[in-house]
This record gives structure tokens, sequence and C-alpha cells, in this order.
């Protein structure tokens, strides 16, 4: 098989860039190691800026996400008992945030690419990517008890932080960064109302709860918790009785319980690999960099990504520039940077740390104060959370 772009991954990242490289005329492949069942099985976060919202109307997948999702103005701290409003509408300018699961999102691109007849392969077994460095890429792959073959001219490496695609480039031509938190996340999703109408982030001496949904009739819920923590530890009322504790009372007192329809443990960590472009072989999304997901911006910072990936190719096919290609991995980890900047930062204002001690504690309480009590300070607050501007 020919393509002129073979893309590595059918989560949101791949399938965003090939709808929008499908937009301009050039065409793609896209490669899954996974079922497609899989792939929607995943449960992610799904707070989007306002610039991912913009993609996905670009694209044409923007109609159901309108009619179901959620438009935030503002979200809530919680610390000493009391809840604060950061009101994102006015400290921005107008700016909001859309609350729209990451699954929904890749259902509605998996069926926009079904529509237009483009090809994806899944259940690809053993992917080799080979000669991206040199001019024949090509990427070869098992399915059905034989080797198949793409050639292609590039490779968009869009296939998460385990994927093939990074770990393929030599580790001398590539600098990993790396911080791990002495914690995980421990997340219960019910098809129960929301305790709010807004996210709630609180700061509690037991360490950290999130209060977040999906519609007005399902919530997703998250307590901070060690990472020698085992699922089978906690029931679905341990979970609810813990989260109880480190609410606001008049929020604990709101909160309405009901059983788990999903529960699981993530870890956190902060990641950049750098660069993100290997000759023909270009990294996105996941593959090259995460975020812990306080500052809900792993997707959002996949969707910038492609966003310059897409550019840069329709410059390369239309133009016939390399500018774009060249550039991209500076354009990119130039707004990576800052994302990570911010998501480390609200995690270490809102968990509790081991090492911290009580001077830790007495620190975070003095900047949340000074936080919610100062218009400076809310507002980059809030211009991190709505997403900072391309190029910005």
């Amino acid at each position: 098989m020919r393509t002129q772009v073979a893309i590595i991954g059918a989560g949101p990242a791949g399938l965003l860039l090939g709808q929008m490289l499908h937009q301009a005329g050039i065409d793609n492949i896209i490669l899954e190691r996974q079922s497609a069942e899989h792939v929607l099985s995943r449960i992610r976060a799904g707070v989007l800026e306002q610039i991912t919202v913009d993609l996905l109307d670009q694209v044409g997948v923007g109609a159901r996400m309108h009619h179901e999702g959620l438009v935030h103005d503002g979200f809530a701290l919680s610390f000493g008992g009391s809840k604060h409003r950061i009101d994102l509408h006015q400290l921005t300018g107008g700016k909001t945030v859309m609350v729209y699961g990451q699954t929904e999102v890749t259902r509605d691109l998996m069926v926009a690419r079904a529509a237009a007849g483009l090809s994806t392969v899944y259940e690809a077994a053993d992917v080799e990517l080979h000669d991206f460095d040199g001019t024949q890429p090509c990427v070869s792959y098992g399915r059905i008890g034989s080797r198949q073959r793409i050639d292609c001219d590039f490779i968009a490496g869009c296939d998460g932080y385990h994927g093939v695609s990074r770990a393929s480039v030599p580790a001398a031509a590539i600098t990993n960064y790396e911080k791990v938190y002495p914690f995980g996340w421990l997340g219960v999703l019910s098809d129960t109302p929301p305790v709010a109408e807004e996210l709630i982030y609180s700061n509690h001496e037991r360490g950290f709860a999130l209060c977040s949904m999906r519609s007005p009739s399902r919530s997703r819920y998250y307590i901070q918790c060690p990472l020698t923590e085992k699922l089978a530890d906690w029931s679905d009322q341990n979970f609810w009785d813990e989260l109880r504790r480190r609410l606001d009372p008049a929020t604990a007192e709101a909160l309405i319980t009901g059983p788990s329809i999903e529960k699981s443990i993530a870890p956190l960590r902060s990641f950049v690999a750098e660069p993100m472009r290997f000759g023909k072989l270009f990294l996105a999304g996941d593959a090259a960099h995460i975020v812990p997901p306080t500052g809900a911006k792993g997707l959002n910072l996949a969707a910038s990504d492609v966003r310059y990936l897409s550019q840069a190719m329709i410059e390369f096919y239309g133009e016939r520039s390399q500018a774009g290609i060249d550039h991209y991995s500076a354009r990119c980890l130039r707004r990576i940077w800052k994302a990570e900047r911010f998501s480390w930062w609200f995690t270490s204002l809102m968990h509790r740390f081991p090492d911290d001690g009580l001077i830790g504690h007495k620190l975070q309480s003095a900047e949340l104060d000074y936080l919610v009590g100062s218009r400076a300070a809310s507002t980059v607050m809030a211009e991190n959370y709505v997403g900072l501007p391309f190029d910005a």
C-alpha cells in the first residue's frame, strides 16, 4: 500500500490529524494495535479548551458536542472548609471550557472517518517504523497471519506514551524529561447527578479531591491516594465516605452517591520528550508528553500538536515548503512547556506531598488565600485553565 501520511494510533490525536489532512486533500491511513471497541472503552478526561472545540468544529464533528457538552464559565477551589469560584468568563474576557468526554470526542471522529470512507486498520500487530530518517519511510505490521507494508512520505506517531513511535527513536537522538509524583488518583464514574454545576477542586488535609462530571446524569470523582493502594481495598462505600471527608460541609451534604460503573487508579507524571521530529517521523500527543490531569491539558495539548502538524504538512504539499516541518517541534514545545508548568503548579498547589510537612501545608494555604483574593493571581490561573493562545 501507499499513502502520503501513515498515522500510528487511532486515539483522538491520530483521528483528528487524519480528519484535518483529509479536508486538505492529503491521503492518510491510520494504524491502531487495539480494536475499535477497546479504544472506545478507555475512560479519559473531558475538559476541552476553546481552541480544541474550534478544531473539532473545523473538521465537522462538533454537532453532538455542542448538543450534549456542558459549557462551563468557571470552577471552584475548596480549602479551609469553604469554596471560592474562579470566574473564567469574566477573568478572560469571555472564554469558557467545554465538559465533553474524551471517549465521546473519539467516537465522533471515528464516525466521521468512517463516513468519509477513510482507511483505519485496527488490530495491527507488531507495528514497525522503517527508514524515517532516510528517503523511503514505511510502516509494516501484522494482520491476519501475514505481514503488510505501507510506503509513505511521513509518519505521525500519535500512539501514546507506551506506543512504538517514540520507542523507535534511537536513545541518543532524544532527551526525556520526567517527574513522577508520589501519589495517584483513585477515580469513580457513576450514573448519579453531579454534586455541583461546575468542577470543584479540593485541597484538604487528607488529600486532594475533584468533583467532575460527564453529563447532567453522570459524575466523575477523584481522590488522591498512595501509589500502593489496591482497587480491591476500595468498596464504593469507602470511596464515597472518603470523598465526603475531603469536601466542604455544604458540598458533602449535597453529594448523591450510587454504584460505580468504572473505578481505577491512575499514577501522575510530568513528561516531555525532545525533540518531536526525527526526519520524516513526528511525535504528537501522549507519545511526546504527559501532564498530570489536574490542569486538564492532556487532550488539549494533543489537539494543538496535530494542528501544528497538519499546518506543516498542508504547507509542504501545497507550497512545497519545509518551513512548517522544520519548525514543528519548536512550535509545539513552546506551548507544551507552558502547559507542563501550569499542570505541575496546580498539582503542587492542591495535593498533599508526603515530605512537605506542616510548613508545606501552611504555604499551600497562604498561596490559595492569595490566589482567590487577588484578581491578578486569579486571572493568571484562569488564562492558563482556558488555554493559552497558539504561538503565545
